[in-house]
């Protein structure tokens, strides 16, 4: 099968302000953002990458543009990759979320959660899950392939090849233009790396 590399979008205004992007459309990387796709490219500069995909929405696909630049490569984009449908939540500041009643029980219990007016975390990861398998079974044994997506379809994943229960997805942390690398071989999957980030100590230092 395939070494599946599933990359967080990177920084964005909505990312900045704390704020809940979800599915909106005209959410573009801001300068930092910019920076770090460039870096992710350097990062990933060595590798034999044969596909890049990528959740449809622009943040994301920013994010992998330097990258099939450099490995002269078609972003593919797929919505299976795509952020999660918050609903109404969207373009809320997690600060408003922080007061409301529906914040309480998504924390209490989120297996059970459909966001209003959007859908539940188990629809999320089952489509997530299978992009992912159906991505794997287009690609050769040991092939490199990026999939762009966004922190908590990622979390969502981790926690499925991981076998934990879904309502405990939120222990996992996912940030930004990190990297969580998979290896698929039809029924085994293996963790290799998770929220791997070349800046992650720099930043905790800070």
């Amino acid at each position: 099968m395939a070494y599946i590399l599933l990359v967080r979008h990177a920084e964005n205004n909505y990312t900045r302000q704390h704020r809940l992007a979800g599915r909106l459309t005209d959410v573009h990387l801001n300068q930092p953002g910019l920076e770090q796709s460039k870096a992710l490219a350097n990062t990933l500069a060595n590798l034999p990458l044969k596909a890049i995909y990528s959740s449809p929405l622009e943040r994301a696909l920013e994010t992998a543009q330097p990258l099939a630049e450099q490995k002269n490569l078609e972003i593919v984009p797929l919505p299976g990759l795509i952020e999660i449908d918050y609903g109404d939540w969207q373009g809320c500041s997690l600060k408003e979320l922080y007061r409301t009643k529906m914040w309480k029980a998504f924390q209490q219990s989120p297996e059970w959660m459909c966001f209003p007016n959007g859908e539940t975390l188990l629809q999320a990861q089952t489509r997530m899950i299978e992009t992912i398998w159906t991505i794997a079974h287009q690609h050769e044994q040991k092939d490199w392939v990026v999939c762009v997506s966004h922190a908590d379809p990622i979390k969502l994943a981790l926690a499925y090849f991981l076998n934990m229960p879904l309502g405990t997805y939120q222990r996992l942390t996912i940030g930004l233009v990190s990297i969580t690398t998979l290896y698929l071989d039809p029924p085994e999957a293996r963790l290799i790396s998770a929220n791997y980030d070349p800046s992650l100590f720099d930043r905790l230092l800070k």
